[in-house]
Formats: C-alpha cells, structure tokens, sequence
C-alpha cells in the first residue's frame, strides 16, 4: 500500500480540527459543548499520532505500532476525562439548575 495521501493533508485537517475545538472551548458556553470540543481537540492529536507513526521511518526501539498504542491511550484518557466532567456537570447542574460554564465561578455557593 503505497503512501496516496500527503503527510501534510492530515496535518492539516488535524490543525483545523484543534482550531475548531479550541474555539468551541473558548466560546461556547453551555458545559456538554464544551466537552465535546475538548474532544475534537483530543481526536486531532490522535490524528497527529497516527499520521506521524505511518508516515515515519521504521525505529525497531519504537515497537511496530507505537502511534496507535499512544492514540489508544488518549483515547483512554479521553473516555475518562468524559466520565468525570459528566459527573461535574451533572453535579453542578443539580446546584444551579443551569448547564452554563459561567455560572460555576464558585463550588461553595
């Protein structure tokens, strides 16, 4: 299977991805939204590591599959992060009786 597909298109998509998340962190404000663009900013990374792990040169040290294990991880990490801001929010929208990030300036109140 021959390389058909520039390295730099997925770097690309990635880097557009990351910006669209980035600005959906940035300016929205209803909390589930804002998890799912930290999300799409967690599958660019994946994508980076993917695209880079094919897209590299063989390393023996490195294992075979060494992006994808990594891509794994975040994707780990990603499922729990969602865990716990689900449980926050939900948390918080038991409190507040409101699903928007500005009002949780206080967890005492």
């Amino acid at each position: 299977m021959g390389n058909d597909i520039p390295l730099t298109w997925f770097l690309y998509f990635a880097a557009a991805a990351f910006a669209i998340g980035l600005a959906g962190v940035l300016l929205r404000r209803n909390a589930i939204a804002v998890l799912m663009a930290i999300e799409i900013m967690l599958n660019a990374a994946n994508i980076n590591l993917v695209a880079f792990w094919r897209y590299g040169p063989e390393r023996p040290e490195s294992g075979p599959m060494s992006g994808v294990i990594l891509a794994i991880f975040v994707l780990t990490v990603a499922a729990a992060e969602v865990a716990v801001g689900i449980g926050l929010i939900l948390l918080c929208y038991r409190r507040w009786h409101a699903a928007d990030v500005d009002r949780y300036d206080s967890m005492a109140g």
